[in-house]
């Protein structure tokens, strides 16, 4: 990582710390409180010496910088070297009253330095390595403000369009003048446009003029490296140059600077030429020899520093586009270097040599965790070196499929094969030496590697002292799954049958134990559900084992204790495994299980397990409390009202409210109490009897006491089981409750999540999570799909269902297609495939390279050889002869085989008219499931005479990467409490405990992460509704840039931020930058999911809002009546939000003067209103008002109508007269279709929102009384998916006061 990079972190987490308010401690959580105080001591050091010292750079005005004394002296180093009037000098020491400071010494360390000193910069001289950094550094800066390193997806930038959407930083707009508007939307994005164009999605700025070229070319010249007598003369390294004019240069590095020498391309004269320019740095002499470049380069300085320094930051994780244009390739040696060196870019800033990714991955888990600073420190460790982790092993594995690394056993055919680079291990997804015959073959050992993952990752959030994991990556690039692992050391010196000691090599024959592990996956697996068992080894002795047998323990040179291959972490999902004698309960069988799948492997997910116990306990607590009150156990406890034990099957066990589940608890702790006081004896049987009843009947592994823990060896073929263990028949029907469970609550609570709109996925990936999220794993999508085909109030996602099923069958078939494909004919292969896919053209026709043909027609007399492996290069070109009929039969198979979903159309045009999506979308999907990157251009789909694709299209392939995602812990606790005391409504110190969640999420993560794009929205909505809305637009955001970096510029997430970003920009008064941010969201939005989306109606109705609030009210009326018709879709007409809907729609026929219209709407909120909330409620008197009014303005305009019929008046029609809506009326519009919803506030809070109102708006009485009273009982929804439309709907609408 570039060292400006690492302020800019720094730079970031400062100015989210100047944000912190005083804290004032309220009531707060105990946990919470406590963590607070030692955070705030851990702090305070810090934040108490906060002060600003002056810098003395050559050339340049002496400037203040603010500084803390936390800081080490390094991090000012790497400030000069971004800012703009010194970020040319790299090679330089800071000096104090003469003396050198220490780099990596902290500042409070540095004596004498303290508010208002001043700090000299000095130059240095260089050295070999000094000198390479600063053509590095000055190359780095050249291509600053480049977006080729986001659309190649290297050096962890991404794209991030936000300010181009808003033509500049909204931060930076003067409050002043209001803007003069132009609100027409784009053609593209008005309510039933039909193709959705793919070139908005990567905005140009408009006043950004070409590429700056500073320089044609600069590189290390060919006479490197200096001879021996010209480094006695002190050169360390020659470049070469080319000046925007064509002027060539040759460039001597020496200890005193740099200086134009004699040296041309044939003669080597290495004697300074004169003048020789001599400078300290690079970017000085190049300014002296070239006027362009001087030019130039201060343009591109004020550009760079002129961006957000979320726009620059590098992000943990690669993020790569699935669509990039054409990009220009220039000519830079560095770039070469880099990717020909084994060295990974930073290495060269670490002493010594490649990094041992074991030995970092196991120390910085073992470091202390004791208190908060620990804790933090080992966090921030933890992730540092996972994300490096992530990005070295993702350079390996690219590496080793592109060829480039040669394999440790070159001998065998390759796939077999294994390789080792920069420290780390890589394995193919093939199954070697038949080890995976009896679980399906390469299918098995294609899904082991995720599995194994999943293992992994559960282990890790255990965090067992002692016990270790090896870091792993699992890649999917053309075609191949490669698993990238660190080294056990000493593993690679012995064989593994030696250096098992724990677990099976050959699944279940020969089976050892060790006491040591048994103890540490014994403590592991209380966590995790895991019960110790015994299995029959080949010798016939039982041993022992706390997991599945395949897990081995390993105990390394360095005497930890490694577990790997956790590939059965959990127990097997019986739903598809075909077992002998076995009977699946009568739903599953009503559903079609068990279906046979590809492989054995199929686990059930960790979210599923906790699920299941937690419901199985809820039912032994509510059996156990039954039959106690039966009893009559102590008359003083007040009576109960009867709680049924449901059985399961009718999914009651989620319905039952809080309030019994902690009853009946209390009688059960009661119950225990009483056993252990020792009254009568009587009563400690039958309550023994009792808790034996409810064990039996909730299936509990032993009879005292709840116990429900899983035998993941239970159904594993190969693996034997002792004779005379009792429990048996109990483990294996809890499996078997757990896939039931499953099928019978999970999947309907996962539909009845998306029917109360608790979920709402927009693409397969949001969908995807929202499924595991409740414990279900994608092979079930099937089974969705089709209940989700049954309830025609949720057609969107059964849409997305369709689609995703599809496009996986796809992908599945184009992993296979890519496999043993030559890489000459990449290309044309997967444009074909593309064609085949997506193309309405009938027969797609492809070129195939010569070089085959050539090579084809000289082996044609050759017998046919044998299979070779799928890695080598076949010339076979089968691949060409792929049709769209043949491939849409094999998705069709795929579907069937894979999620038993029949798909009944055999073609790509027929299926889009089936589903109603647009061909972008499936496009989209595609190339995000397979990482191909294809061309940004508009493509034509539906011409049946052109195929959609050609070679060119096809601009790269990147890998998918699955790996773990560290945690943050001591700020997930603060954010979720702060969370809850939101919930019940104590803003202040909601809000206090997630500025402190954001303060420990930079941290931990540094200035880029998901979750903290997360954390920004939160406090974004908390200040907007705190009435602090320039700090709501301001960490909106960054919210909007985070999520753009690290979510993708198109993900769900981003279109969401995009809309709350609206709202905060109108609330400032900035409308036209409010609409262009919907325009964007709407636009994304379409390209994501299409037009049918509850999401959709939320944008249309703000879109709607604002453009009535401009006056536009014919493209107005459009958007609201298109988010009605979704509203009633999806909410169905009785809705609260349908009701708004309705109102909205009235109010700007009413301005049109439409007043019948009008009338029938507004009659129609009425009704609703009425039904819903009674005649009473004032609501429901708003909207008679309403009626009232629209009424008599229609009585009044029908009579000018007669007058001038009857021809009693000569005039013709008085214009209409119509008062556009003060802003303040908008807003609270706005406000409510949002859901942002004003809680009970303090008396001291109120009274700041009264004069916000009066200042706002004229009805202030009536909002008074909306926020003290009726919303009291209200708690806020902060959850972007939660858009609520309640009771506390509209005000009484200014918009109607007409002529």
């Amino acid at each position: 990582m570039s060292s400006t990079d690492e302020f800019m972190e720094k730079g970031e987490i400062e100015s989210t710390k100047e944000n912190e308010k005083e804290k004032t401690d309220g009531e707060k959580d105990e946990g919470a409180e406590e963590k607070k105080e030692e955070c705030t001591s851990c702090k305070t050091d810090q934040e108490d010496l906060g002060f600003t010292v002056k810098v003395a750079a050559p050339g340049v005005e002496p400037f203040d910088i603010q500084v803390s004394s936390m800081e080490l002296v390094q991090e000012i180093h790497q400030l000069l070297m971004d800012r703009e009037d010194t970020c040319h000098r790299t090679c330089f020491s800071l000096q104090l009253d003469g003396i050198t400071l220490d780099n990596f010494a902290e500042l409070k360390t540095v004596e004498g330095l303290k508010e208002g000193s001043l700090i000299k910069v000095v130059e240095e001289p260089y050295t070999m390595r000094e000198a390479r950094i600063h053509t590095r550094h000055v190359r780095d800066l050249l291509k600053s403000i480049d977006l080729c390193d986001s659309y190649n997806g290297v050096d962890c930038a991404s794209l991030c369009f936000l300010n181009t959407v808003c033509a500049g930083d909204i931060m930076e707009k003067k409050r002043s003048r209001p803007e003069s508007v132009d609100c027409t939307p784009p053609e593209f994005i008005l309510p039933g446009a039909k193709d959705v164009p793919l070139l908005p999605l990567h905005p140009a700025t408009r006043e950004q003029p070409a590429k700056l070229n500073c320089l044609k070319v600069v590189t290390p010249s060919g006479w490197n490296p200096p001879p021996g007598y010209r480094k006695l003369h002190g050169d360390l390294l020659y470049l070469q140059v080319i000046t925007a004019e064509e002027k060539h240069y040759h460039i001597t590095a020496s200890t005193r600077g740099f200086f134009v020498n004699h040296c041309t391309e044939e003669e080597f004269n290495p004697k300074a030429a004169s003048p020789s320019y001599l400078s300290h740095s690079l970017i000085e002499l190049l300014n002296q020899v070239s006027p362009m470049f001087k030019r130039n380069f201060s343009l591109l300085q004020k550009r760079r520093t002129g961006r957000h320094p979320y726009e620059r930051v590098p992000t943990p994780y690669q993020m790569y586009s699935w669509i990039g244009p054409q990009l220009d390739h220039n000519i830079d040696t560095i770039r070469a270097e880099d990717a020909f060196s084994s060295k990974l870019g930073y290495e060269e800033h670490i002493p010594g040599q490649t990094r041992d990714w074991n030995e970092e991955l196991q120390t910085t888990r073992e470091l202390p965790r004791k208190n908060l600073p620990e804790r933090l420190l080992r966090e921030r460790a933890i992730f540092k070196v996972h994300s490096d982790f992530v990005s070295a092993a993702t350079r390996g594995a690219m590496a080793v499929i592109d060829g480039n690394v040669m394999a440790i056993n070159p001998g065998e055919e390759a796939k077999m094969q294994m390789f080792i680079w920069n420290n780390i291990f890589f394995s193919l997804g093939f199954d070697v030496k038949d080890h995976y015959k009896d679980l399906g073959g390469d299918a098995a050992a294609f899904v082991a590697p995720r599995n194994d993952l999943q293992g992994v990752k559960v282990y890790n959030a255990v965090d067992l002292e002692g016990l270790f994991t090896l870091g792993t990556v699992v890649l999917d690039y053309r075609g191949y799954r490669v698993t990238a692992q660190s080294i056990i050391p000493g593993i690679l010196e012995r064989e593994q049958e030696q250096s098992v000691v724990y677990g099976s090599i050959d699944f279940g024959k020969t089976v050892v134990t060790h006491a040591k592990y048994l103890d540490l996956l014994q403590k592991a697996g209380n966590q995790l559900k895991i019960l110790p068992h015994k299995v029959v080894n080949d010798k016939q002795e039982d041993v022992e084992l706390c997991s599945s047998v395949e897990c081995k323990g390993i105990i390394g040179n360095d005497g930890r204790h490694y577990i790997l291959d956790l590939l059965r972490t959990f127990p097997p999902d019986v739903n598809f495994l075909k077992i002998e004698g076995m009977e699946l309960s009568k739903e599953a069988q009503a559903l079609g299980f068990p279906i046979e799948h590809k492989h054995k492997l199929s686990c059930l997910r960790q979210e599923l397990i906790d699920a299941f116990v937690e419901s199985r306990y809820m039912m032994f607590i509510k059996y156990a409390a039954v039959q106690l009150q039966q009893l009559g156990l102590k008359k003083q406890m007040e009576p109960v009202k009867q709680i049924e034990v449901k059985k399961e099957k009718e999914e009651g066990s989620e319905k039952e409210s809080e309030m019994e589940e902690d009853e009946a608890k209390r009688i059960v702790e009661s119950m225990t109490d009483s056993i252990t006081s020792g009254e009568k004896k009587e009563v400690e049987d039958s309550t023994k009897q009792i808790v034996k009843k409810a064990a039996l009947a909730v299936g509990s592994l032993k009879e005292t006491e709840f116990d429900i823990r899983f035998n993941p060896d239970v159904f594993s073929p190969g693996v034997i089981h002792p004779k005379d263990n009792s429990n048996f028949k109990k483990e294996c029907q809890l499996v078997q409750d757990a896939a039931d469970f499953l099928i019978t609550v999970q999947i309907p609570a996962f539909i009845r999540d998306c029917l109360d709109h608790s979920t709402a996925p927009m693409d397969g990936a949001t969908l995807a999570d929202a499924i595991h999220n409740r414990g279900i794993n994608m092979r079930y999508l099937g089974k969705i799909t089709e209940m989700l085909g049954k309830v025609p109030q949720l057609e969107y996602v059964y849409v997305i269902a369709v689609s995703e099923v599809v496009m996986r069958s796809a992908k599945h078939l184009f992993t296979l297609f890519l496999q043993g494909m030559d890489m000459l004919s990449l290309s044309c292969s997967i444009s074909h495939f593309l064609n085949c896919l997506l193309s309405s053209c009938p027969t797609p026709s492809c070129t195939v390279p010569d070089q085959i043909h050539k090579k084809r027609s000289r082996n044609r007399s050759k017998k046919a050889t044998t299979k070779t492996s799928p890695l080598t290069p076949t010339d076979s070109v089968e691949w060409a002869n792929l049709t769209p009929k043949t491939l849409w039969a094999q998705i069709k198979a795929e579907a069937k085989s894979y999620f038993d979903w029949n798909l009944s159309i055999d073609g790509i045009d027929a299926f889009v008219d089936l589903i109603n999506l647009n061909k972008m979308t499936l496009l989209r999907s595609f190339c995000q499931k397979t990482g191909v990157q294809i061309m940004l251009r508009e493509y034509q789909f539906d011409n049946e005479k052109v195929q959609s694709f050609s070679e060119e299209d096809i601009v790269n392939m990147y890998p998918i990467v699955k790996h773990i995602n560290p945690r943050a812990t001591d700020a997930y606790n603060f954010y979720t409490t702060g969370q809850s005391k939101i919930q019940q409504g104590f803003l202040k110190d909601g809000y206090e405990l997630i500025s402190e969640a954001l303060n420990l999420l930079n941290n931990v993560y540094g200035a880029m992460h998901p979750e903290i794009a997360q954390c920004l929205r939160m406090l974004a909505r908390l200040n907007y509704i705190m009435g602090d809305h320039m700090e709501a637009m301001s960490c909106q955001q960054k919210a909007v840039l985070m999520s753009e970096r690290v979510n993708g510029i198109d993900h769900p997430y981003t279109i969401t931020e995009y809309t709350h970003l609206a709202l905060y920009c109108f609330a400032n008064t900035q409308v036209s930058t409010a609409l262009k941010l919907l325009y964007r969201a709407r636009y994304l939005a379409l390209l994501v999911t299409g037009e049918n989306h509850p999401e959709l109606a939320l944008i249309d109705s703000n879109i709607g809002l604002i453009l009535h609030a401009v006056g536009e009210y014919d493209i107005s009326l459009r958007f609201l009546e298109k988010a009605l018709q979704l509203n009633l879709t999806y909410h169905g007409p009785k809705s609260l939000k349908v009701a708004v809907s309705y109102h909205l729609v009235a109010r700007t026929q009413s301005c049109m003067g439409d007043f019948r219209s009008a009338l029938t709407n507004e009659k129609e909120t009425f009704t609703i209103y009425k039904t819903q909330l009674g005649e009473e409620h004032e609501k429901t008197k708003e909207s008679g008002e309403c009626l009232r009014h629209l009424t008599q303005q229609a009585v009044v305009l029908q009579k000018k109508m007669n007058d001038i019929y009857q021809g009693k008046t000569k005039t013709g029609l008085p214009p209409i007269q119509i008062q556009p809506p003060s802003m303040g009326s908008v807003l609270d519009m706005l406000n409510i279709i949002n859901g942002i919803l004003f809680v009970q506030i303090s008396q001291q809070d109120i009274e700041n929102f009264k004069k916000e109102y009066e200042m706002r708006q004229k009805d202030g009485p009536a909002k008074k009384a909306e926020i003290e009273g009726e919303l009291g009982t209200k708690s806020l929804k902060m959850d972007p998916e939660e858009k609520s439309c309640s009771p506390e709907e509209s005000s009484p609408s200014p918009a109607i006061e007409s002529s």
